[in-house]
């Protein structure tokens, strides 16, 4: 995939809930030891991105990133088991695949798209 996502920061009112949906849903790994207050994290091995306390004069939590998934319609199903709820619903992208976009639990929003094979 040309220009694969390489870092992304997930700006939270509760780091321990951002660690539990995503940990869930793409299986991420966090590091709070490395940099304390910004918690690593790792997608499959290596270190893509980072959580962390939304500051207190900030407007809102943030972050806006697509993500390749394997399966669009079992992410999905993760998404809303775990309090995430689909926007836009499984999507054909003629000739490139399928895309949908959820909000975290938190209403970050999030897109996933699934090439085609």
């Amino acid at each position: 995939m040309p220009n694969p996502l390489c870092h992304f920061e997930l700006m939270t009112t509760d780091p321990k809930r951002c660690q539990d949906f995503y940990g869930n849903v793409f299986d991420w790994q966090f590091d709070h030891d490395t940099m304390p207050g910004y918690s690593l994290i790792s997608v499959g091995g290596e270190v893509t991105g980072a959580a962390f306390t939304k500051p207190v004069d900030a407007p809102g939590v943030c972050m806006n990133t697509y993500f390749q998934v394997a399966d669009i319609d079992a992410t999905l199903a993760k998404v809303t088991d775990r309090g995430g709820n689909v926007l836009v619903p499984k999507t054909e992208i003629p000739g490139t695949g399928h895309m949908a976009m959820f909000t975290d639990p938190e209403g970050v929003p999030i897109g996933i798209m699934q090439p085609t094979a």
